[in-house]
C-alpha cells in the first residue's frame, strides 16, 4: 500500500515517525561527530586524551542545559522551528571542525554540536505526541530509540572510512553533508511537524499557570531521576564494557569489542520488541520487569565464572532488557506531562526529565573511571546493577504517584 492510499491518520502517523526517526538519527550521528576522529585530532593537534575527552565534557554540559531550557523554546515557538535550529547548529559545527587549526576550535565545535543535539529530545517528544494517534505512540517511541542506534552505528564507520582515505578534514565535510540533508528534509516535511490548530487554545487555557509549574512535581523529578540512572549505567557499559570483559572473563580485545556491539544490537531488538509491548499497557511494571532482569544478567556477569561463550549472550541479554523498557519510560513520561500540565508543557517536562540523560553521560566515565583505575572491574558491574535497581524504584513510584490520566 503506497502512502497516497493510506487513510490519512496513518499516513500523517507515519510522515511524522519517519521524519522525527531520521532527525534524531543525524542528532545521534552527532553524538560522535569528534571521537571517531581522535587519532588524527590527537597527532595533528598534539593533544592528550585528558584534553581531548574535555571536549566531549563541553558537548554534554552544554547539551544538558540546554535541554532543559530548549523545551520552553518548543513550547513558544513550535517544535519544527526548534528543530531547524539545532540542525542548522549541527551544520556550523562540522564546517567549523573542517576548518579547525587548534584546540579552541575543537572545543567551539563541542560546543556548538552539543548546543544543537540540545534540542532534540524535547522536540522530537513534542511532535510525536502532537501529531501521532494514540495507537501508535508506542511503536513511534520505538522508531525514535532505533533511529538513535542506527545514527550511532553510521557515525564511526562513515567518518573512520572517509577520514582513512581523504583526511579527516574531508570526514567533517562529509557530515555536514548530513546535517544539510536534514535540514533540506525539514524543509520540505515541515507542515507535517507543525502544531495543530488545538495547541494555541490549550496554551491559552493554561495562561494562569506558571510556567515553571512542573518543577514542583515529585513525578517530574522521578522521571529526571530515572534517566539519570539508567543513562549513567549505560555511560558504564558504553566506556568501559570492552576492558571489563577483557579481564574479568579473558575475552580478546577483538571479542571483548564484538561482545559491546551485540549489547547495542540487543538493545536495538529490545526497542521494537517494547514498541509492541507498551501498547499493552502497565509501563512502570514492564519497565521494572526488564530493568530487574538487566540488573541480574550484570550481576550474573560480574560474579560467576562463566565460560567465554556465554558473556555475547549475556550482553545481548542485558541490551535487549534495557532496550525493552525505553518505549515505556517514554510514554510514562507522555503521561506525567499530560496528566498534570497537559500537551502545551511537552517541551518543558521533556526538555528538563531528559535532561538526565545528558548529566549520567557526563559523570559515568567520571564515576566508574576511579573504579577502572583501582582495577574493580567487578564492581563497575555490580554499580550498573544497582543504577538499574535504583530505576526501578523511581519508575514505580512515577506510577504509584501518577493516575494515569491522559487528557491529551
Amino acid at each position: 500500500m503506497t502512502s497516497t492510499t493510506l487513510p490519512p491518520q496513518q499516513h500523517n502517523d507515519v510522515e511524522a515517525i519517519a521524519v522525527i526517526g531520521f532527525v534524531h538519527g543525524v542528532s545521534h550521528f552527532f553524538h560522535l561527530l569528534l571521537p571517531p576522529l581522535l587519532p588524527w585530532l590527537m597527532n595533528d593537534f598534539g593533544l592528550s586524551f585528558t584534553s581531548i575527552g574535555a571536549t566531549m565534557t563541553v558537548f554534554f554540559v552544554i547539551s544538558g542545559i540546554g535541554q532543559a531550557l530548549s523545551g520552553f523554546l518548543v513550547d513558544r515557538l513550535g517544535a519544527a522551528r526548534v528543530l531547524g535550529g539545532g540542525i542548522a547548529c549541527f551544520f556550523l559545527a562540522a564546517v567549523l571542525l573542517a576548518f579547525a587549526d587548534g584546540y579552541a576550535g575543537l572545543m567551539l565545535v563541542a560546543a556548538l554540536a552539543g548546543l544543537g543535539n540540545s534540542v532534540f529530545h524535547p522536540a522530537d517528544f513534542t511532535v510525536l505526541n502532537r501529531h501521532v494517534s494514540q495507537p501508535r505512540l508506542g511503536h513511534a517511541f520505538a522508531v525514535h530509540g532505533l533511529s538513535g542506534n542506527l545514527g550511532w552505528a553510521l557515525a564511526p564507520l562513515l567518518l573512520t572510512a572517509i577520514a582513512a582515505s581523504a583526511g579527516w578534514r574531508a570526514a567533517a565535510l562529509s557530515a555536514a553533508m548530513v546535517a544539510a540533508a536534514a535540514l533540506a528534509l525539514l524543509f520540505w516535511r515541515r507542515d507535517a511537524l507543525t502544531d495543530p490548530p488545538g495547541i494555541a487554545h490549550k496554551a491559552k487555557e493554561d495562561e494562569g499557570v506558571s510556567i515553571f509549574a512542573f518543577l514542583g512535581s515529585p513525578a517530574v523529578w522521578m522521571c529526571f531521576a530515572f534517566f539519570f540512572l539508567i543513562t549513567t549505567a549505560f555511560g558504564a557499559i558504553q566506556n568501559f564494557a570492552a576492558p571489563i570483559l577483557q579481564n574479568l572473563h579473558g575475552l580478546s580485545l577483538a571479542l571483548a569489542a564484538s561482545a559491546l556491539s551485540a549489547y547495542l544490537l540487543g538493545g536495538a531488538a529490545g526497542i521494537l520488541g517494547g514498541g509492541f509491548l507498551a501498547r499493552k499497557g502497565d509501563h512502570e511494571r514492564l519497565i521494572a520487569l526488564a530493568l530487574g532482569v538487566a540488573a541480574i544478567l550484570a550481576v550474573a556477569l560480574a560474579t560467576l565464572p562463566l565460560p567465554r561463550w556465554m558473556v555475547l549472550p549475556l550482553m545481548i541479554g542485558i541490551g535487549f532488557c534495557t532496550g525493552v523498557a525505553g518505549p515505556s519510560r517514554d510514554l510514562l513520561v507522555r503521561r506525567v506531562a499530560t496528566s498534570r500540565f497537559g500537551g502545551a508543557a511537552y517541551g518543558r517536562v521533556y526538555g528538563f526529565v531528559y535532561s538526565g540523560l545528558d548529566v549520567g553521560l557526563a559523570l559515568a566515565p567520571i564515576v566508574f573511571g576511579v573504579f577502572m583505575d583501582h582495577r574493580r572491574f567487578a564492581q563497575v558491574l555490580i554499580g550498573i546493577a544497582i543504577l538499574q535497581a535504583l530505576a526501578i524504584f523511581t519508575a514505580l513510584r512515577v506510577g504509584g504517584g501518577e493516575s494515569g490520566a491522559d487528557p491529551a
